[in-house]
């Protein structure tokens, strides 16, 4: 039934070509587990795209339930919890996930960086890798706050405090994040909410598109 099916939108899209010309292309040999055991270490990259796919799918399952107000945010988040199915579960990845990310981007990192793959050609391909570590860096800050409970308030708290302490921007940062230059509020859960959500995403994204594209035009690089 699928082949009929895409048979069907092939006859009328010719998708066949355009799949053809993203998967089928060469892997170099040393990147191969198969014959050398190193390879293993290539695999960080494709492992950290498949862990920011299962956070976009989790986060979008949050956001249904999620209430971006100070009176609901909290209660929200222990209703998706205790009542909806599966609700812990898909939390808890979303959750450890955040955590995860940082650990392989920081992995397939040193990868890069210990094997020279950051050089020419490749130098802004390392540039668009670096954004992506700080986009997901302000990703799990912003998440943080979003629960609304004791722990994620103070610890923003300091954040801000931490941003504040920038030269000459840092006020404007903090204003910027919060919303209110004196206290943690409802505007800084609806900003940070909106960070989240929208704006980091959508940066993240599109650094993502330029990076695989850039990796296709330019191949993997080659052993240390």
């Amino acid at each position: 039934m699928l082949q009929r099916l895409y048979d069907w939108v092939d006859e009328r899209l010719d998708i066949t070509p355009i799949w053809r010309d993203v998967a089928d292309h060469e892997v170099p040999e040393h990147v191969n587990p198969a014959h050398h055991f190193s390879a293993f270490v290539y695999c960080f990259g494709g492992l950290t795209f498949f862990i920011i796919v299962i956070q976009f799918l989790s986060g979008m399952f949050l956001t249904m339930y999620y209430v971006p107000d100070i009176v609901n945010a909290y209660e929200s988040v222990k209703y998706l919890q205790g009542e909806v199915a599966f609700g812990m579960i898909v939390r808890g990845m979303h959750h450890w996930g955040a955590s995860l990310v940082i650990v392989m981007v920081f992995l397939h990192t040193l990868r890069v960086f210990f094997t020279g793959a950051y050089k020419k050609p490749r130098e802004l391909n390392w540039v668009v890798g670096v954004l992506m570590f700080f986009i997901l860096m302000g990703l799990g800050f912003t998440g943080y706050l979003l629960p609304w409970d004791m722990k994620a308030y103070f610890a923003t708290v300091v954040g801000l405090q931490m941003a504040e302490s920038v030269p000459i921007i840092g006020t404007l940062i903090k204003t910027l994040l919060s919303g209110d230059p004196e206290i943690v509020g409802a505007q800084t859960l609806t900003r940070f909410f909106a960070i989240h959500v929208f704006f980091l995403p959508a940066a993240l994204l599109g650094l993502m598109a330029v990076h695989f594209i850039m990796i296709r035009r330019q191949g993997i690089a080659g052993p240390l």
